[in-house]
Order: C-alpha cells, then structure tokens, then sequence
C-alpha cells in the first residue's frame, strides 16, 4: 500500500478548508516534539513526506496525505500539542479546530496518539484521551522513540500506559513500540493502520 502513491494533498487552518469526506482518514496527534512528522516519514517510507522540525510546534494546521492510486485512504497529521512556543489565541484556535474535526468528520476511521516512550502519559496527552473518549474516537497508543530508553525502563513505560489506557473506553488495549529511527515497530503499525483504514478483510 505504501509503496504505491503518498502525496500531500493539503493544509487545513479552519474546518471549511478540508477536502471532502470521500475516503476514510487515519488522524496522528501528539505533543510537539514527539516525533510525529519522524513516525510519518517511516511509516510511508519516505524522508520527507513531513517535515520534521526543531521547532516544537510548527504544525498549525490538519495536513492532509493522500494514499492509493486512486486515493484509498487519507494520513492526517494534526497541530502538535503542549510545548508549543505560540500566543495563547493561536493554541485556543488549534484546540478549536481539533475538537470540531474529531467530533464531526466521519470519515475518521482511527486515531493515533503519540505518546514519547522516555516521558509516558503526560497531563495534556490524558486530555486528549478524554477527548477522544467524548467523540467517541477509537484510538491506538503509539510509543515513539522506543530505541532512546533501557528495555527494562520501556517496559515499566509500556506497562503503566496501558494500565492507564485500559480505563479509556475508546483506546484500544493494546500498545505499538517504535522507533522511526531504528524502523522498530513500523511494519505492525503500518499493518494496523492499513487495517483500520481498509478493514482486516483487505488483507484476505
């Protein structure tokens, strides 16, 4: 699937800019600097799909990937959240935007919500859960830069968010670890997205 066609299509500052609700769409979010432009790259096998950044917080808007030819599914890589160096009406306008694409799009099949394996859950990452929660959005847990800790420390990581994501209804039970930099854990979640975009019976 990946190996096919992945173009960005567009960026979205305001709910009236998104494309048409044709194809189903897998959403990623996560705090800024989590290595989600890193895990987008590796996920579609391409370096520069997104653009990683040293500045946390550079997306400001739900930018849209396409993928298939024709279009199969959509990625959608979604306002970093947390650290974002940004005027506070600048942060409420994401969140605005945020909330309204995740209770109102359809199409949305998954969300991904990145989570850095040296840090675990932090406050602002269980707001989200609760959000998704509320619009009743399944989603995966992702556990990014798996290779920068001890096994025996992301063990303890890994066992104690998904202690916490069992008490999420919309969060599945089960963890992804990965690496972008090390393509730990990518085939499985390139497998997972595939699925929950197209279904499990596209595999058969």
């Amino acid at each position: 699937m990946f190996s096919g066609r992945v173009d960005f299509l567009l960026s979205a500052p305001q709910l009236k800019f998104l494309p048409d609700p044709t194809v189903p769409e897998i959403a990623f979010c996560g705090r800024s600097n989590v290595g989600k432009s890193s895990l987008l790259n590796a996920l579609t096998g391409r370096k520069s799909i997104a653009r990683a950044s040293v500045t946390p917080g550079r997306t400001q808007e739900l930018n849209f990937f396409e993928v298939g030819e024709p279009t199969h599914f959509r990625l959608v890589d979604m306002p970093g959240y947390g650290f974002a160096k940004a005027p506070v009406k600048v942060v409420e306008r994401w969140k605005t935007l945020v909330k309204s694409y995740l209770r109102g799009r359809q199409v949305l099949a998954r969300n991904l919500v990145l989570v850095d394996s040296r840090h675990g859950l932090k406050d602002i990452d269980r707001e989200m859960m609760r959000m998704l929660d509320e619009a009743a959005v399944g989603y995966r847990i992702v556990l990014t830069k798996a290779d920068k800790v001890k096994a025996s420390e992301l063990e303890r990581v890994a066992d104690r968010v998904a202690e916490e994501a069992r008490k999420h209804p919309a969060a599945f039970p089960e963890l992804h670890l990965t690496s972008a930099e090390k393509g730990m854990g990518i085939a499985a979640l390139r497998a997972s997205v595939v699925a929950d975009a197209m279904g499990e019976s596209w595999f058969e």
